[in-house]
């Protein structure tokens, strides 16, 4: 399964295009550990952790892009907001499924470190969707959708694995996305915070691909 990250290209230089390339460099399609889980393999373990790993961040109600939208920190966002929430809730639904279908967390050593470190991960979203500096929670609710395209692989070969069917995602249509962005970052100022809010993602999630990385290797699964 491959994984498309091309630029959209809305404009010269734009907060989008910005975002993106921090994306590739550093979201979760570059990560090892995720390419592995995609690529398939004989330990349905690492499938299994993923998913209640990626249950554990992003599957609570009402989710970061929500709180985002309710703190309305960046009033001109509400819109493209609104519709990003709506779809994320619909993912987070078949993140649940998923859970259900792939059995009970796997046994691994050092557990309880792994769930303070998953506590870690969440808490670390939730401080970004309540940031006060404008475009900060802006970005990170972008970069979520943009790295959701990776992760949602991950999603998809865990369905295809345990038998769920695979509903089709109802994010904001890309173009939207990058357009708007694109015009939520014109000024220099919410361009820059909007491009942290996305860089502080991008670094949760590598963190969660490396944490799990550790925990199938201390399975003996890698």
């Amino acid at each position: 399964m491959m994984i498309s990250n091309a630029v959209t290209l809305v404009g010269p230089a734009s907060a989008w295009d910005a975002l993106v390339r921090l994306g590739e460099a550093d979201g979760s399609a570059a990560h090892p550990h995720m390419l592995r889980l995609i690529a398939g393999g004989p330990a349905q373990r690492n499938l299994s952790d993923a998913v209640h790993a990626l249950c554990a961040v992003h599957g609570h109600h009402p989710g970061m892009i929500a709180d985002v939208l309710a703190r309305g920190v960046q009033s001109d966002a509400v819109a493209w907001l609104a519709t990003a929430a709506a779809g994320f809730a619909g993912e987070r639904a078949y993140l649940a499924q998923l859970t259900a279908a792939v059995g009970p967390l796997p046994s691994t050593p050092g557990q309880a470190e792994s769930e303070l470190a998953l506590v870690g991960e969440r808490h670390a979203l939730e401080m970004l969707a309540r940031s006060e500096r404008t475009g900060c929670a802006t970005g990170a609710a972008a970069a979520l959708i943009h790295d959701w395209k990776a992760i949602r692989c991950v999603l998809d070969a865990a369905a295809e694995r345990f038998g769920v069917a695979m509903p089709p995602s109802t994010f904001p249509p890309a173009s939207e996305t990058a357009s708007s962005i694109a015009r939520l970052g014109a000024s220099p100022s919410c361009e820059r915070a909007i491009l942290f809010g996305a860089q502080q993602l991008f670094a949760q999630h590598r963190g969660l691909w490396s944490l799990l990385e550790a925990r199938a290797s201390a399975r003996g699964d890698l």
